[in-house]
């Protein structure tokens, strides 16, 4: 990652991390060096107060915060993929509608073709080739007339064998469309389900932050960013940071640049841009850009993407957290990382470290 991209995250870690009583260390360490907390002076030394009460309090909700956006984000995974599946099983009904009218054009034609061949036997008296020829005067034609022969009941068999075969198509076809409706149907119920239990989920969050008084949300912004950067601080002190040498590819830098572009921008649980953006939509958008489609949901980011160990990842490869892989983030170097963190927050900047990790994938593998 160039010195101009790592001091814009640097910066922004900064801003991120204002709220906490920790200094970040110069940009090539970004995440490597933190200070300790700042006791607070008193007229004479004492021993360190045990945590108060209303912290306890404060640390109650933040843990049920954690649990209702984790329930949030799982629903809002279920509900991409079930808008993903929507989107596919609609193009495949109207390409099996293109289908079925094909065919019923063709099965016209075929229609058209032996009623013509029905008027023609009309016409010459009601005898089907066989017994016209068997009664012709005429020697000469006998040759001729055994070709016709032959030539019309291989016809007439490719006629009757392509029109069954037409029909065939069409009951395959109208039967395959009726169950990609069923499963549209399936996953429409899916994706209001999913949507029900979200809004339900955020609304129980916003509601018991919304009872907070300013400075109980104040103390709890700077409970929620040391939680954070006590995992992140752990995570450096395994010294991993040092293993970690790979560079981005150029796919990887084109992810990442778009990334760093959307910082600041809304997180909207389901969107993909351009104006906000849920955990996966911004890494799928980022990698789309960079000319490599991947999976919508974090989940099948994880179920289909190539797995790469911590140590050999680079800028541009996704970090899936949580057990659930429930939350993706894309890792810029430094320690850091890209993401849309939950309702009420930005695209920001934050430790790769800070949420328990389940594993890194590779879109450009």
């Amino acid at each position: 990652m160039g010195t101009g991209r790592r001091g814009l995250l640097t910066a922004a870690m900064t801003v991120v991390c204002a709220v906490t009583v920790t200094a970040l260390a110069a940009p090539g360490t970004a995440f490597a060096n933190v200070a300790a907390p700042t006791p607070t002076t008193s007229a004479s030394p004492s021993p360190a107060a045990p945590t108060r009460p209303a912290d306890k309090e404060l640390e109650q909700v933040r843990e049920k915060l954690d649990t209702l956006y984790h329930d949030a984000a799982v629903a809002t995974d279920a509900y991409n993929a079930a808008e993903e599946k929507a989107e596919k099983q609609s193009a495949q009904i109207v390409e099996l509608a293109k289908k079925i009218v094909e065919g019923q054009q063709k099965l016209d034609r075929l229609k058209d073709q032996a009623g013509a061949a029905a008027r023609a036997q009309y016409r010459s008296g009601g005898l089907p080739p066989t017994a016209q020829f068997l009664l012709s005067d005429d020697p000469g034609q006998v040759l001729d007339g055994a070709g016709s022969v032959l030539n019309g009941q291989r016809a007439t068999r490719n006629l009757i064998s392509e029109m069954t075969r037409t029909q065939k198509d069409l009951r395959q076809y109208a039967a395959d469309a009726s169950a990609q409706w069923r499963k549209l149907e399936a996953g429409r119920k899916a994706k209001a389900a999913a949507k029900k239990k979200i809004r339900q989920q955020i609304a129980a969050a916003e509601k018991l932050e919304s009872r907070l008084e300013k400075k109980q949300r104040e103390r709890l912004a700077k409970l929620e960013a040391q939680a954070a950067l006590k995992a992140q601080t752990a995570w450096l002190d395994t010294g991993i940071l040092k293993d970690i040498k790979s560079k981005a590819s150029t796919p990887g830098r084109k992810a990442v640049e778009f990334a760093t572009a959307q910082l600041g921008k809304p997180y909207v649980w389901g969107a993909e841009g351009p104006k906000s953006y849920d955990c996966s939509g911004l890494t799928s958008q980022a990698w789309a850009k960079a000319g490599h489609p991947i999976p919508r949901t974090s989940q099948e980011q994880w179920k289909q993407l190539k797995h790469v160990g911590i140590k050999d990842m680079r800028p541009g490869d996704l970090i899936i957290y949580f057990d659930d892989a429930s939350h993706v983030a894309m890792y810029v170097g430094d320690g850091a990382i890209i993401h849309a963190p939950r309702p009420g927050r930005t695209v920001t900047v934050a430790g790769a470290g800070s949420m328990p990790i389940l594993g890194v994938v590779r879109p450009d593998a």
